[in-house]
């Protein structure tokens, strides 16, 4: 290894030999210091002492390195907290400006308790942490806006074939999925219902809950939910790679605007789809019940299930669905490519990315529905 103090080749181990003459405690140093084996401690050196004085001396040093100067200066640090004299004999000269530099070092703060987190300093970090994270929510939906009004004087960077190939994925290739989820909720909705129905000889009323829920709650809400957990985590993986790798640098650099280039043509397919896959998932679900209503013990003809359903849904509850379900997908899109662009420059953030998005688009999903509930109950719709 390199010889810092310029001393020959390691030959001896190092050694610190301590002993205390009156109140001074003398600490003979030698032998070859190396931080990469074995050497003496000053709290070995030191023992149970409490001397007046430090006296250090060199007594055949041979080759060192840092390691005897954080020997050295362990004992000058505890010489100044104790009030102890502090002095050095026969030190290479290159010691005293390593020490110098340890000196200047800060010292390794102590880990926290681990106790109780202190509530009200939990809050506030969280309020801080809201604010933030809605300031940069409102900064992404102040840029579509922009981007939009762009688009209407034609001078958005906006390409119709990444916009297609999006609805492609979000819309027919989730359809198994979305069309899977909605028939068995339907069968779901007509087994838990017929306890109720029964009860009062009302069998088919079955038809009317499942008609009513499927196109005005669990349609649009399970398809939403399917594509938060698909297409929303794709899209905030996407982006976030994309980040990681400095490609949204490079659109920036180059003059193409992020969000007109790669966000709005998601939002656009995701707000055109969402409906359609609603009314697909209205379908199935009301299928789903159908079939369960025609099984014993309802024994409930297709033919009357749909009659009985048509007396009670009617245009308003479809459109109901249709307009949740487009709010949605603007919701899922917005949240996926929001989870995207906060995604750290590295896999793991951009697998904490697809996970935060997939949670923010499951949140705002339901937010909205309560909303859209109070502002229909309003409207009487």
């Amino acid at each position: 290894m390199p010889d810092i103090g310029g001393m020959s080749e390691p030959t001896a181990p190092a050694r610190a030999d301590a002993s205390l003459e009156n109140d001074t405690l003398v600490v003979r140093v030698g032998g070859d210091w190396e931080i990469t084996r074995a050497h003496p401690l000053w709290s070995e050196a030191l023992g149970k002492n409490h001397p007046a004085a430090v006296r250090i001396e060199n007594a055949g040093l041979g080759a060192w390195d840092s390691s005897l100067a954080l020997f050295l200066r362990a004992a000058q640090a505890w010489s100044e907290t104790h009030s102890a004299e502090f002095a050095m004999e026969g030190m290479p000269p290159g010691v005293n400006r390593l020490m110098g530099i340890l000196a200047q070092k800060r010292p390794v703060p102590a880990l926290p308790h681990a106790g109780l987190p202190d509530l009200v300093a939990a809050l506030g970090k969280f309020t801080l942490h809201l604010a933030a994270e809605a300031k940069d929510l409102s900064n992404l939906v102040g840029e579509c806006a922009y981007s939009v009004a762009r688009f209407v004087r034609g001078r958005a960077q906006f390409r119709w074939s990444d916009c297609f190939i999006e609805m492609q994925h979000c819309g027919v290739m989730a359809l198994p999925i979305v069309g899977l989820i909605s028939f068995l909720v339907g069968v779901t909705l007509a087994y838990t219902g017929a306890i109720v129905v029964r009860q009062y000889g009302g069998d088919i009323w079955i038809a009317d809950m499942i008609g009513l829920a499927m196109t005005r709650e669990m349609g649009p809400i399970m398809a939403a939910v399917v594509l938060a957990g698909r297409t929303g985590a794709a899209y905030a993986a996407y982006i976030g790679n994309m980040k990681a790798n400095e490609e949204i640098d490079a659109l920036a650099t180059l003059g193409v605007s992020p969000v007109d280039f790669l966000i709005m043509p998601r939002i656009a397919a995701l707000c055109v789809m969402m409906p359609l896959l609603a009314l697909y998932s209205d379908v199935m679900g009301i299928l789903g019940g159908m079939l369960i209503a025609y099984l014993p013990p309802l024994n409930i003809a297709p033919s009357l299930f749909f009659a009985e359903m048509q007396t009670i849904v009617d245009l308003s509850d479809i459109n109901t669905g249709l307009i949740k379900a487009a709010t949605f997908g603007v919701l899922i899109a917005v949240a996926g490519c929001w989870r995207g662009l906060q995604a750290d420059r590295s896999a793991a953030g951009v697998g904490l990315a697809a996970t935060s998005a997939v949670v923010t688009s499951v949140l705002l999903i339901v937010v909205g529905n309560a909303v859209y509930a109070v502002v229909f109950d309003i409207l009487k719709w």
